[in-house]
């Protein structure tokens, strides 16, 4: 196993959403694009509730508060996808029904 070991804390600075992939402009110029299928409830969300996020901190995290959902940004780094239980997405997305 492999440890991620940053010099720095990593700090989003804008975010978007396009051709399903969520793309990260860091602080420290670099852009991160990952599948968005990585974040399950960014894939079931509205365009607006996409489009309804916050940095956390000083851009350590991003937030969907409509759908709860949180990514750090060392997470994106290492290349973590979502962590949630395929029972806990499927109890979030029956509240949506």
């Amino acid at each position: 196993m492999t440890t991620l070991t940053l010099e720095k804390e990593p700090a989003a600075l804008k975010i978007a959403i396009r051709d399903e992939k969520l793309i990260v402009d860091l602080v420290d110029g670099r852009t991160l694009a990952v599948p968005l299928e990585w974040y399950p409830r960014l894939v079931h969300g509205s365009r607006k509730e996409r489009q309804n996020w916050v940095l956390l901190g000083k851009g350590y995290a991003i937030e969907w508060p409509d759908l709860d959902e949180h990514v750090g940004i060392e997470g994106l780094l290492a290349g973590r996808r979502s962590g949630e239980s395929r029972k806990s997405f499927d109890r979030w997305l029956a509240t949506r029904r």
